[in-house]
């Protein structure tokens, strides 16, 4: 299933305060200091247009959240809902997160959410997909202790694989079902990619793991 268009970006708006290029962080980064106030930080990865990380930062103020989404007009795009929002608790990377990951110090991320990314359907392009060994190697790593994992699909093989890899080469406790929570209107959903699985009646996978 492709991915939707971005729309076009308000060229007299700032979003300075919530937009990073990836080749502009430092070889040692830490999240906090991204943020205006300190506070736990969520990472999403795969972030594009933004559904999960405005309303997630909306609804929890409280805490900081950090998207990375490789494809710069996505990227671009959801900054442009954040400063629309005045979110300050959230921001965007615009870059590949394995290369964002190992910049990142451990144990120091509260959750990563990783929902729908590309199955990369052929055999020998599978190397490519996101949860690869040493991405999830690094998760296990960056993440806080008692920090969480998410990662939900709608690809089976890709979910099993990828289960089975966690297991084989980290020590996150897990998986934990998570179950499916009815939508209360149109938008009630973590990305565009589940609203558009679930209005078509196909099936979602969900796991959640602990460090």
């Amino acid at each position: 299933m492709g991915r939707p268009l971005a729309r076009n970006i308000d060229p007299d708006l700032d979003i300075s305060a919530h937009f990073v290029l990836a080749e502009e962080l430092p070889e040692s980064l830490c999240a906090a200091d991204l943020f205006k106030h300190p506070a736990a930080v969520i990472i999403e990865v795969g972030s594009g247009k933004g559904m999960f990380l405005v309303a997630a930062a909306e609804d929890d103020p409280e805490r900081n959240y950090l998207g990375i989404e490789i494809a710069g007009k996505y990227a671009r795009y959801t900054a442009s809902r954040l400063a629309k929002g005045e979110l300050l608790n959230a921001r965007v990377i615009a870059g590949d997160a394995l290369t964002v990951f190992r910049k990142l110090p451990g144990d120091s991320i509260a959750e990563v959410h990783v929902y729908f990314p590309d199955p990369w359907w052929k055999k020998r392009h599978r190397k490519r997909r996101v949860l690869n060994e040493r991405f999830l190697v690094d998760v296990q790593r960056v993440l806080l202790p008692g920090g969480v994992l998410h990662f939900w699909t709608d690809v089976k093989e890709y979910f099993d694989a990828t289960l089975e890899l966690i297991a084989e080469v980290t020590s996150l406790a897990g998986p934990t079902d998570v179950a499916e929570r009815p939508s209360q209107h149109d938008l009630d959903y973590h990305t565009n990619f589940e609203r558009r699985t679930r209005k078509s009646g196909r099936a979602v996978y969900r796991a959640e793991f602990q460090k």
